[in-house]
């Protein structure tokens, strides 16, 4: 399973901007993504590890992760950021 991680055009992010806003502290953790998640990063640096290796993103990444996806999420720097589930 991979994480696709792309930057939005200005259209993009004018659109995801009505979206819910999710905030996270430095800290570590297990996640496991029942359905596929997308967000876009307003601020954070965070780098997510699978059984496949390590996935790094930052503030102005669109980050889409799949639904089935068991990983470690270290956040390095807080993370503030828009999200859509399915």
């Amino acid at each position: 399973m991979k994480i696709e991680i792309r930057k939005l055009t200005d259209q993009e992010i004018q659109n995801i901007r009505n979206l819910p806003i999710w905030t996270c502290e430095i800290s570590e953790f297990d996640w496991f993504y029942d359905e596929k998640e997308s967000c876009f990063l307003l601020e954070g640096e965070v780098e997510v590890e699978t059984e496949t290796g390590i996935v790094k993103f930052g503030a102005g990444d669109f980050v889409v992760f799949p639904k089935g996806l068991k990983c470690r999420w270290k956040v390095i720097k807080p993370v503030r950021k828009h999200y859509s589930f399915g």
